[in-house]
């Protein structure tokens, strides 16, 4: 098989996965007869490239979309923690609640049929852009709790919870129709509704800026176009750490959010000096909202099981606003746990590119119905750490709760660290180091030479 299309692929790696990249290298790699002009070569080229793009996309619509609707059991036992909250499922209206929120994160995923990317023929992310849909999707939850009231929800929708979490749609009520019983509860619900609408209009305009569209600031092709500075095109595999810092370049690039900006820890520690002058504003006591990224590594080739309480700690605090991680170049989207699996989102399932421009588009393959769980000791080591703070109030919070949950991890190296004073790169390019890094150790600093690793983590 070929050894670059293993490298590349980003879903697991089973036999049937194995005949697809061997079915695809032999279609890509197929002789070009001989005597044939070079523009028809060129041609040929992209139309094998094509069809490529479209094989993998329907790959990833079948393999997912089969996968998608195998409902994760969940354990009316034992509490689910997603994203700072506890919900109880032995309580129906504790799991009516879960649901809502659930329903309520925004979930991106591969897309095709968009614009070309720029300097490609590329219509499509399947098979390569999972970690810039995982970064989407925790700046998404960032982006709610900045723009949206506490314990926002999105209130379309119309599905109930079984027991084990399954969703399944309401039944009939009395032989009436769907529309009969929407429109009924419409008119009970009128002046919530009426509530509703500017609540609405934000979360429309929040789903937009994550189009895929040249012009979306958050969008597929401003996340490539700005991971260019990092030797990133189209195509190729985003790490974590990367995408973080293509995150950061893209709110600061976006004049929707002026009262925004992020900040990418270095090496492991958040310098709280760097975070004051990102936040602080001339007038006094005026401070802007802060989203703060994290990029670790938490073992070599495997999690260090040493790990797996701080990460798990860190998911119930109410700052935290997700983990950008996954199984090895399998990324996936962290927001909760049940004991000792993780709850997460999958952006795998590919899925039609919707035209935002139309009026009232829809909305729903934003959202997914499906909760999902896996092992936490499946979990990858590298992955980025998200956390929020509207004022400087929470930023202080932020830095007691999460130091408590620190103290959780390993002794010898925490996860990561809070420190006084100024970065050593703060003059330097936001462009993450792949070569020298620093490992935190009580008091002393040692360098390691990285540029073996995996990807640009320092190793804990």
């Amino acid at each position: 098989m070929n050894p670059s299309a293993s490298s590349a692929r980003c879903e697991g790696q089973s036999p049937a996965d194995d005949l697809m990249d061997d079915w695809l290298f032999l279609s890509s790699e197929t002789a070009v007869p001989e005597g044939l002009e070079v523009s028809r070569d060129d041609q040929e080229a992209e139309d094998r490239g094509k069809l490529k793009t479209k094989l993998v996309s329907a790959w990833n619509s079948v393999k997912y979309g089969w996968s998608l609707k195998q409902k994760s059991k969940f354990s009316k036992s034992s509490p689910v923690i997603m994203l700072g909250n506890s919900y109880e499922l032995k309580d129906q209206g504790q799991r009516e609640r879960f649901r809502r929120t659930f329903v309520s994160l925004l979930w991106l995923t591969y897309r095709r049929g968009f614009p070309p990317l720029a300097s490609s023929s590329l219509t499509t992310d399947s098979g390569w852009g999972c970690v810039l849909r995982t970064g989407q999707m925790l700046l998404a939850q960032g982006l709610l709790l900045h723009l949206m009231p506490p314990g926002w929800t999105w209130s379309v929708t119309h599905h109930v919870v079984k027991d084990d979490m399954d969703l399944e749609s309401r039944p009939a009520e009395s032989g009436h129709s769907f529309m009969e019983r929407s429109n009924k509860r419409g008119r009970k619900l009128s002046l919530g509704s009426l509530l509703d609408r500017p609540m609405e209009a934000t979360h429309r305009r929040v789903v937009s800026w994550f189009a895929d569209h040249p012009t979306a600031p958050f969008g597929i092709h401003q996340l490539v176009e700005l991971g260019k500075s990092s030797g990133k095109k189209a195509g190729d595999w985003y790490g974590p750490s990367i995408a973080a810092h293509i995150l950061q370049k893209a709110v600061a690039a976006s004049a929707d959010l002026p009262n925004l900006v992020v900040y990418v820890a270095q090496d492991c520690t958040i310098y709280l000096e760097d975070v004051r002058r990102l936040c602080e504003r001339p007038l006094p006591q005026s401070w802007k909202s802060v989203i703060i990224l994290v990029p670790v590594r938490l073992g070599g080739q495997d999690l260090n099981p040493a790990y797996i309480t701080c990460v798990k700690k860190l998911l119930t605090l109410q700052c935290c606003i997700g983990i950008i991680g996954g199984k090895p170049k399998h990324s996936l989207f962290f927001v909760g746990f049940q004991d000792d699996h993780l709850l997460y989102l999958d952006p795998h399932y590919c899925q039609p590119t919707v035209d935002i421009a139309k009026e009232n588009f829809p909305l729903e393959s934003f959202h997914c119905k499906y909760p999902r769980k896996m092992a936490v000791s499946r979990m990858d080591p590298s992955c980025t750490i998200g956390f929020y703070a509207k004022d400087q109030k929470e930023f202080e919070s932020l830095c007691t709760v999460v130091n408590e949950a620190l103290s959780t991890s390993a002794q010898t190296y925490p996860m990561f660290i809070f420190a006084e004073g100024h970065s050593q790169e703060e003059e330097r390019s936001n462009t993450p180091t792949n070569n020298i890094t620093y490992i935190q150790r009580k008091s002393e600093r040692r360098r390691v030479d990285t540029s073996n690793s995996m990807d640009e983590f320092v190793l804990l």
